[in-house]
């Protein structure tokens, strides 16, 4: 009688550990999808900004931005002044080593080259040159743009004093503005880094017809996905 207790007893102990591991393991796993993928795309990102422009710092929806002096890849100093009769100003802060910055690289050639004719051109800054960095030296940016066929200006921010006042955070991170320099929307390019095929929504593509139409971008917003810039 005992023995059968105690066999009943190791039965009931085994049971309850096994049914617990199972609820565990389940609870792990999640509940079946049933094929819905909640969330950004897949491969794709959520633009939605959640903090706000005084949070990040740096220039705000219309404010009025201003012109710089900067050495480009081709040995001259440029300003946006130098671009006559634009409409405005595709602000791109890019850099030679970032992945997601290489992924967009021939998405900003087709932008430029679409749209500089219509008189939006493509202004590229690298906020995280440094003479220090073989990857990300001045000489290192010519050698980009070269290999890249870069149709516009890809400039140097070799003090770092112009990335601080647009507020760009990420590599790349767009500014675009009107031919007065006035902020007209900030943020991402498009919805999908990693896939242009797979894109849904072309925020600056976007932003730039509402110009067009006289109309203010919605949104003029959007979280920028990419690497922090490196001299924060």
């Amino acid at each position: 009688m005992k023995k059968s207790s105690v066999l009943l007893t190791t039965i009931l102990l085994v049971s309850s550990f096994f049914i617990t591991v199972n609820a565990n393991a389940q609870e792990r796993k999640g509940p079946p999808s049933n094929g819905v993928h909640k969330g950004p795309p897949k491969g794709g990102h959520n633009p939605e900004q959640t903090k706000t422009l005084e949070e990040i710092g740096g220039y705000k929806i219309g404010d009025v931005a201003t012109d710089f002096k900067l050495q480009n890849v081709d040995g001259n100093l440029f300003s946006l002044s130098d671009i006559e009769g634009a409409k405005g100003f595709i602000v791109v802060f890019t850099c030679n080593e970032c992945p997601f910055a290489k992924m967009y690289e021939d998405r900003l050639i087709t932008l430029h080259n679409e749209y500089a004719p219509k008189g939006y051109s493509v202004v590229a800054i690298n906020p995280n040159v440094s003479e220090n960095n073989e990857k990300e030296s001045f000489e290192a940016m010519q050698n980009r743009a070269k290999e890249k066929q870069f149709t516009f200006p890809y400039l140097a921010d070799i003090d770092h004093d112009i990335f601080p006042k647009y507020g760009a955070v990420r590599t790349p991170h767009v500014f675009l503005l009107d031919k007065e320099l006035k902020v007209q929307y900030i943020g991402t390019i498009d919805d999908n880094a990693r896939s242009s095929e797979d894109v849904k929504v072309k925020y600056v593509e976007n932003a730039i017809q509402s110009l067009e139409n006289g109309e203010k971008p919605n949104p003029n917003f959007t979280k920028a996905i990419g690497c922090p810039v490196k001299a924060i």
